[in-house]
């Protein structure tokens, strides 16, 4: 593996922005990049994520490395001492969005790929780029699947080169209280549908939340609130709502999340909503990706074959990892959480350096992580 090139395709991703939707520039770089290490096969589906193919020398089953190319942007106010997007090297560490989040991953997926010994390996390799997982997690990579159909799935997210066998998912939840106007002078004609709704969150605390001995609790979490008229000059709002962030577990349903909350004694049915959130994103292609914001846990057991296959693998590669879960979710809540598809994860990293100023990515992992990602397909496909 020529370690030089892998850097510095690093940092050709990281000096091409690429938000949610926009990651045109992006896939142009790295679809380039696998052409030039010798990809049998390349293209970018109608989302826009790019996906490359590296055949085995005799047929078998297919392994999917996936790690998503869209980021998220620079906030407001915020101070870098590095710029953002030009990939300074300083004292062994990359700067710059995305290096963590997971422009790094990618490419050391990429470079991790192109360098297994295709003479050994019983089926192929798929690598995807996917988009716009920042804003709804892997809806696009359900696109990548049903053309690639891979027996295995790796999702490259951030692991500080441990090994994940599971995640917690995620699941938006909409709440809207339907009260009645009356001017601010005479509240008492009206029904404060902020009043309604405050007695509902007070309930939140007595809604009981699931634990798991791997992934840890269940978490719900408000994120905002807002009343309609908005600004309310001089009348009682008519209608509150609410969102909550809800972290799931392995097995967790629709019906379970909402039921908990229809069901808190405080709650009343005929002037409470309660709905999953739909998402609906437009691709840079100009796909619309459209969906329910729930996202499934998932979890495989310590003991499971392509765990161990995994974990032998990057062993190989010269790697200790422990054996964790992210903590947040990932693009394996559709491969593992809705297709059943046998998924592990492992990348460079912390699940704490994105979305950070200075977000930074150390060297060495970036070249751990290829090296890990090696050892991973060769053990899996290897055919021993």
């Amino acid at each position: 593996m020529n370690e030089k090139k892998l850097i510095e395709f690093t940092q050709a991703l990281i000096r091409q922005t690429g938000l949610s939707g926009e990651e045109k520039a992006v896939v142009e770089v790295i679809t380039a990049e696998m052409r030039n290490l010798g990809f049998d096969r390349v293209w970018v589906d109608a989302n826009g994520s790019t996906i490359g193919i590296i055949e085995g020398a005799q047929p078998g089953p297919t392994i999917l490395l996936d790690a998503h190319c869209d980021t998220v942007g620079i906030a407001p106010g915020s101070t870098w001492t590095h710029d953002p997007f030009a990939a300074e090297i300083v004292d062994g560490y990359m700067y710059g969005r995305g290096t963590a989040d997971m422009k790094g991953a990618l490419a050391a997926m990429v470079y991790g790929a192109a360098a297994a010994d295709r003479s050994k390996l019983r089926g192929r390799i798929a690598v995807s780029a996917t988009v716009l997982e920042e804003v709804m997690e892997g809806v696009s990579l359900k696109t990548v699947m049903d053309e690639v159909r891979p027996d295995f799935v790796v999702i490259g997210e951030a692991t500080e080169l441990n090994f994940n066998r599971g995640g917690r998912g995620r699941a938006e939840i909409h709440l809207e209280t339907i009260g009645k106007p009356a001017h601010s002078s005479s509240p008492h004609l009206g029904i404060n549908a902020v009043h309604l709704m405050t007695k509902v969150i007070t309930g939140f605390d007595e809604i009981p939340l699931p634990s798991d001995p791997l992934l840890d609790p269940a978490i719900l979490a408000l994120t905002d609130i807002i009343s309609d008229p908005y600004p309310g000059y001089s009348v009682v709002p008519s209608r509150c709502r609410v969102t909550y962030d809800r972290r799931l577990l392995p097995g967790e349903t629709f019906d379970d999340v909402l039921n908990a909350i229809k069901h808190l004694p405080n709650v009343d049915v005929a002037t409470l909503h309660v709905v999953i959130a739909e998402g609906e994103h437009s691709a840079y292609t100009g796909a619309v990706l459209r969906g329910p914001k729930f996202f499934p846990a998932w979890v495989f057991a310590e003991d499971h074959p392509f765990v161990l296959r995994s974990l032998s693998g990057l062993k190989s590669a010269g790697l200790n990892p422990q054996i964790r879960a992210y903590r947040f979710c990932t693009n394996g809540a559709y491969s593992a959480g809705h297709a059943n598809i046998r998924t592990v994860g492992f990348g460079p990293a912390a699940e704490g350096d994105a979305h950070v100023v200075d977000e930074r990515i150390a060297l060495f992992e970036l070249i751990s992580a290829a090296q890990g990602y090696t050892g991973i397909i060769e053990s899996v496909l290897g055919g021993g």
